[in-house]
């Protein structure tokens, strides 16, 4: 994700009812009676409730445990040419069972529930806050496969807001999804945490002139009674936050196929002229990123530009989402944002973080591809108002102990508010900051070499900052653990490496200072 304007200034329940029988709990709804108690195992254990959240230190309630989803079937109808209609849809999990599960949850934060199965019989759910609490008529044995159907559930887009995360949005056109970091439960039910990835069939149903777009490739198309049904099927596993489903009366562009990787891109159909040719230039971004980290990780890769404001640009898997915002810039913005959004499929969306406090390892790379691309273009002077990566690194240090302070280590930031404190300056500048001492401490031979392993070890998984360090130090043979540990989670920025002269200013700042700023390296983006 890019941040915009803000950061550039910077630099319906279903009644149940619960009746206590001895140490169960029997469930009544809609006439299901289930017990939670469930029989014992054969070797004696009975099954227990999974985690309504997997314990991530931002968001602890957001993903949930007993459970590892493989699978989303997911189905969305649009009745109507109307961006604010209330949608309807029907998912199908294949998951594995974790443990001996009794019980377990689905985050959803939308408007209703029909119906909900488990391995094809009816299962009593009830609502809890974000949590869909759903109790299979027998538990689920561990390590085990099991599939669990949600029907007839609704959600309803709402305005984009440049201040606050956005989710199942409406625009002029249609409807798109900016889902990051914990809005895709709004849409539909699922494990809504980047640790547990999972492909993707993703069938949409519109009106006759309507488009309908999702992340990957497009299988298959039909018409039938007035209504267009598309298939896309993402085959890599993919983070609940990066799914995308983009609704309405668009137009789809094909750039034909850049280096072997097929180019496409979603537009509102009005628009095109003046939008489409300023997307062009993401076929040399697709080659400049593969000549730094290896083969592009998806199936296809676009943009998908909409006419609203979002505040951000986003990383949604192989569609990157722009808003005209970001289109009425000159190219010397643009073009270096565009490189950071595709920068973001290896580094956030191919590997993904394992808890969101390693949101640094997505931004901190996309923003270092994104200084690299302006600087090999030539427009780094008119991006960021200096000449060369050296000074641009040397500002942004002096300013290291102030954004620490202010928002926490690189690698923990202090609190889950998504414009200021997940998303903040410290997580992108502060996180290329980290790169380039690392490129320092290793020389930039050994550090290409670790960014080129990071992607391809981990390429369709979710891992974690340890995980960064353990890699870098293999691939250096240097024991970075102090080094990156250091400049990571320290309060106070470490020297940098090669650079003895360079300081930090002193924070709190002296009465009547302002901490400096670079004209053009605040536009933070997810």
């Amino acid at each position: 994700m890019l941040r915009s304007a803000a950061m550039r200034a910077e630099l319906g329940n279903v009644p149940t009812r619960l009746v206590a029988l001895g140490s169960a709990t029997i469930l009544s709804l809609a006439g299901v009676v289930v017990s939670t108690a469930g029989p014992a195992s054969a070797s004696g254990h009975r099954p227990t409730p999974g985690a309504a959240g997997l314990g991530d230190r931002l968001y602890p309630l957001l993903g949930n445990g007993g459970y590892d989803v493989q699978n989303y079937d997911l189905s969305l109808t649009y009745p109507q040419k109307d961006p604010a209609q209330q949608v309807t849809g029907d998912v199908t999990i294949t998951a594995v069972a974790t443990q001996y599960l009794s019980r377990f949850d689905l985050d959803f934060s939308g408007d209703a529930v029909g119906q909900v199965w488990v391995n094809g019989k009816r299962a009593a759910f009830v609502r809890s806050g974000e949590e869909l609490v759903i109790t299979p008529k027998k538990a689920l044995p561990a390590h085990r496969k099991f599939t669990v159907r949600v029907a007839g559930f609704k959600a309803t887009p709402i305005e984009a807001n440049a201040d606050s995360p956005a989710g199942f949005v409406k625009t002029p056109d249609g409807t798109i999804v900016a889902a990051q970091p914990d809005e895709a439960h709004g849409l539909f039910p699922n494990n809504d945490h980047p640790r547990d990835k999972a492909t993707y069939t993703i069938r949409i149903t519109n009106p006759v002139g309507w488009t309908g777009t999702a992340n990957g490739v497009q299988v298959s198309t039909r018409q039938k009674n007035g209504k267009v049904v598309s298939v896309y099927r993402e085959n890599h596993p993919m983070a609940s936050e990066l799914i995308q489903v983009a609704v309405g009366d668009f137009v789809t562009f094909s750039r034909g196929t850049v280096d072997g990787v097929p180019v496409r891109d979603v537009v509102p159909r009005r628009l095109a002229d003046e939008l489409l040719p300023k997307a062009a230039d993401e076929v040399n971004e697709i080659r400049f990123m593969q000549s730094k980290v290896g083969k592009y990780p998806f199936e296809n890769y676009g943009t998908l530009v909409i006419d609203a404001t979002l505040g951000f640009a986003l990383e949604t898997q192989t569609l990157s989402l722009f808003d005209t915002w970001w289109y009425s810039l000159p190219e010397f913005v643009l073009n270096p944002v565009g490189a950071h959004e595709l920068a973001h499929m290896w580094f956030g969306d191919s590997v993904a973080p394992y808890e969101w406090s390693d949101v640094w390892q997505n931004e901190g790379h996309a923003t270092w591809y994104e200084y690299e691309y302006a600087l090999e273009t030539g427009v780094l002077p008119d991006y960021a108002g200096v000449d060369n990566l050296t000074d641009l690194y040397k500002a942004i240090y002096a300013r290291g102990d102030e954004r620490r302070a202010r928002y926490g280590p690189t690698a923990a930031p202090l609190k889950a508010d998504v414009i200021w404190d997940v998303f903040n300056p410290n997580v992108y500048d502060g996180g290329a900051l980290v790169l380039y001492a690392l490129q320092q401490k290793v020389g930039a031979a050994k550090f290409a070499q670790i960014e080129r392993t990071w992607v391809s070890r981990y390429k369709d998984k979710s891992a974690s900052t340890g995980d960064f360090i353990r890699l870098a130090s293999q691939v250096s043979g240097q024991n970075l653990t102090a080094f990156l540990t250091d400049w990571l989670y320290g309060t106070k920025t470490p020297p940098m490496p090669g650079h003895p002269d360079w300081t930090v200013n002193p924070w709190p700042a002296p009465a009547g200072a302002q901490a400096s700023t670079l004209a053009a390296t605040t536009q933070r983006h997810r």
